[in-house]
């Protein structure tokens, strides 16, 4: 098994952990511990070769990368059995943490970037995480594959991308029924007055904006809640990066 820097950085991420998840409501039983303990050692080991996150501190991947990705657990209730896609899951976040803490749920990570895919699979698994898909795709081509569209309970994304641009991304993979998560960080009400157009023309409706706190994180953290009411027209997603270049209500 591969091994964190010192034996006091492993004694750093498990307290972190075990205070931070408990913060959160989240008890971690001792193989969870151990789960994410190895998961952060290989994430610094893979890091060396493959670039993978910029942050590489082992508190830091506990706080900014595992404790972040709980705390969506710490104000949505996910239905036990749900079934859940991480899109852009990088290097899994939060997509993996949810589902360490979370052995019930049903996660597909989706990640374009390859080299991000094989780490997933990585870690998968070393873990022996079942009912864990990793999907090597761009988000607006998987929107479009009768085997994503529309099929899931939660979509969720942590991600710089404004609302309309990430809800254009997010919506079309959930069911009628579902909602989209979109974690973000700074104050978001204005943004998500702005992507109203955006969110009715995707056939969803905000259901509301919760402010989390995430331990040994000091800066505002948000998960905003948009259900989807109404079947998302055929045009959305529109191709690979007119999302970004072009924003539905610009």
């Amino acid at each position: 098994m591969l091994a964190l820097a010192s034996y006091f950085d492993c004694i750093m991420v498990h307290s972190a952990l075990l205070e931070g998840a408990g913060a959160l409501g989240l008890p971690l039983s001792p193989h969870q511990l151990a789960q994410f303990e190895r998961y952060a050692a290989d994430l610094v080991e893979w890091n060396r070769r493959a670039n993978l996150t910029t942050i590489t501190d082992p508190l830091d991947i506990v706080r900014k990368h595992f404790l972040d990705s709980l705390s969506v657990l710490s104000v949505c209730d996910v239905e036990s059995g749900a079934r859940i896609i991480d899109v852009g899951s990088g290097a899994g976040f939060p997509g993996l943490p949810l589902r360490i803490a979370r052995p019930d749920l049903r996660v597909t990570l989706l990640e374009a970037t390859r080299k991000k895919c094989d780490f997933l699979r990585h870690v998968v698994h070393v873990l022996a995480l079942d009912n864990v898909h990793v999907v090597n795709a761009r988000a607006e081509d998987a929107a479009r594959d009768a085997a994503h569209r529309e099929r899931y309970d939660v979509s969720v994304a942590r991600a710089v991308a404004e609302a309309p641009t990430l809800l254009e991304i997010l919506l079309p993979f959930v069911k009628v029924g579902g909602y989209a998560l979109a974690m973000k960080s700074g104050r978001v009400e204005s943004e998500v007055e702005r992507a109203g157009a955006a969110i009715a023309a995707l056939g969803g409706r905000v259901q509301r904006f919760a402010p989390v706190s995430v331990p040994g994180i000091g800066e505002p953290r948000y998960v905003v809640v948009v259900d989807k009411v109404t079947l998302t027209p055929g045009k959305y997603p529109r191709r690979a990066g007119m999302p970004h270049k072009r924003p539905i209500g610009n």
